[in-house]
């Protein structure tokens, strides 16, 4: 199965976001296989970049870190593929500016993002990385579930308690993409914490 081919955006209704960016994973997966779901933010400003591009794009450098820092020894998507991680956006189009303004998030969430999760039957638990991929899961549980998932506040606290939306035990962790991942040591460290204890779940 290619996510790409079954969730796509039906209209680009947002205005805070370049389109001629604009990436849902096209890499061949066995659904059955995936347990955890990794939610960055939005795809990087080139698509050289991106998580699953050709040779050595930044994004796959910092995840691919992530999980070597905590303890899982991988050194490609695939590896990370084969560990039943499977590593998507929050928002499908690169961003314009620093911040996202709500209703991109809420339309892409709903128009795509709700789906992609469904594509994967097999998962366990999904890993929020960053503030965004929290407000997206937010909307996406408010909608099915009458309240948001997480609540407001700095990650380092909200991390800390166990959230759940419907089966799935819910991970807000920080963003493992962009520059300032590999240098704030701190973030680092509850990262790899998260991900190793999503990936112990059963």
């Amino acid at each position: 199965m290619r996510p790409s081919k079954y969730v796509k955006c039906p209209d680009f209704p947002c205005s805070d976001v370049n389109k001629q960016i604009y990436l849902i994973p096209d890499i061949e997966i066995e659904p059955e296989k995936i347990r955890v779901m990794m939610i960055s933010e939005a795809p990087p400003e080139d698509k050289g970049d991106y998580f699953y591009a050709r040779n050595d794009p930044f994004y796959m450098r910092t995840t691919v870190q992530a999980f070597n820092d905590a303890g899982i020894k991988v050194a490609s998507m695939k590896d990370v593929l084969d560990q039943g991680v499977y590593v998507t956006t929050a928002i499908k189009c690169a961003k314009t500016a620093y911040s996202i303004f709500p209703e991109t998030i809420e339309n892409c969430c709903f128009r795509i993002l709700e789906k992609e999760i469904g594509l994967f039957p097999s998962v366990k638990t999904i890993l929020l990385m960053g503030d965004t991929a929290i407000k997206a899961m937010n909307y996406i549980a408010k909608k099915n579930a009458g309240k948001r998932l997480v609540p407001s506040g700095p990650t380092y606290k909200i991390r800390k308690v166990k959230y759940f939306y419907k089966q799935l035990r819910v991970f807000p962790t920080y963003l493992q993409t962009g520059k300032s991942y590999l240098i704030e040591q701190s973030k680092r460290k509850m990262i790899a914490e998260d991900i190793k204890t999503a990936l112990k779940y059963p």
